[in-house]
């Protein structure tokens, strides 16, 4: 997803934050102190007393930016963070849910995947010009088409088409509310999104606006994956598109071995980087994860950091399951 250009005001909603503490060789400890942004009691420093948490939470450490990590695994239920609890920009992680609201409507009768949407192209606005980005209607396309068009390519113009379909961010929100998953909203199309990005620097501000927690996120991954919410055979449509993505080649995907399928959604905004999905290793094993990178310098940056965290976060895993399995013998 391209940014618009940079300004110098910042909208409201916006919230400064305090730096995270580095984690150290030998005490990995990571100063929680967000808390205070979402209504829990400031806890203080976060230790990780795991190996895995230790080496977690060594590879995001985030002294040029903010980095948040979350992973369940779906057969013990073992979940891992750093920072999970804290607002990122979601990006075009929210595209996972938009696809899911519709699908949703599909099982309900309200439209069909083959019922035909117009796309949804921006016309030329200034930044901040207007409360929702003006867009005009495109070529008109099947949704199976613009489904896969808005989780494969992340194309703006498909997601907002689904998205005006559904009935706009609050169609979307009130699915995500009735799943269950807090700490989940979006507040715009991506048509005015991306006119307005920039204005916010989010690896030192936090926006509570179109922004979840890494844990929100790897709960709604984790409920499609074992089919909470959608039929069977909505479940496999979502499954199979999200397997066929092919941005982000340089994120999740370079952290893990070739054999290993990956289900997923990318998303890129000014300064921040992400990737979310469901990794199907060679063994049978399965984990959701979220990966949300901020600051780091540049692009390629914070996705090597993605990778980087993937694989930590695999080889641990690997390691947990071999551990496992030798013990029952």
């Amino acid at each position: 997803m391209s940014a618009a250009a940079a300004l110098t005001c910042a909208p409201a909603q916006a919230e400064q934050i305090t730096p995270v503490a580095q984690p150290t060789q030998q005490v990995v400890e990571v100063q929680n102190t967000f808390d205070s942004l979402f209504g829990t009691e400031l806890r203080g420093p976060r230790t990780y007393s795991t190996p895995l948490g230790q080496q977690l939470a060594s590879v995001a450490e985030a002294s040029q930016g903010r980095i948040g990590v979350a992973a369940i695994d779906l057969a013990t239920g073992r979940e891992l963070d750093v920072l999970g609890d804290q607002r990122f920009p979601m990006a075009s992680t929210s595209k996972v849910a938009i696809a899911a609201t519709f699908l949703e409507g599909v099982d309900k009768g309200k439209w069909s995947l083959t019922s035909e949407f117009p796309l949804m192209i921006p016309v030329s606005s200034a930044p901040f010009s207007t409360p929702v980005a003006p867009v005009r209607p495109g070529a008109y396309m099947s949704a199976e088409r613009l489904m896969e068009l808005m989780l494969t390519r992340s194309n703006n113009y498909a997601t907002d088409a689904l998205l005006k379909v559904v009935g706009g961010p609050s169609a979307v929100n009130e699915w995500v509310r009735r799943a269950g998953i807090e700490d989940w909203h979006i507040d715009r199309d991506i048509a005015t999104l991306v006119r307005d990005d920039g204005a916010i620097d989010p690896a030192q501000v936090i926006d509570k606006r179109d922004s979840a927690t890494p844990m929100a996120m790897v709960k709604l991954l984790s409920g499609l994956y074992q089919g909470k919410w959608l039929s069977p055979s909505s479940r496999k449509i979502l499954l199979d598109t999200m397997s066929r993505c092919v941005t982000g080649k340089r994120r999740i995907r370079a952290g893990l071995p070739d054999d290993v399928q990956l289900l997923h959604k990318t998303g890129s905004l000014h300064n921040t980087s992400s990737d979310i999905g469901i990794v199907e290793t060679a063994d049978g094993r399965v984990f959701a994860v979220a990966i949300y990178v901020t600051g780091q310098g540049s692009r390629p940056a914070r996705e090597a950091r993605i990778a980087r965290i993937a694989r930590t976060l695999y080889d641990g895993y690997e390691s947990e399951g071999r551990n496992f399995r030798t013990a029952s013998r």
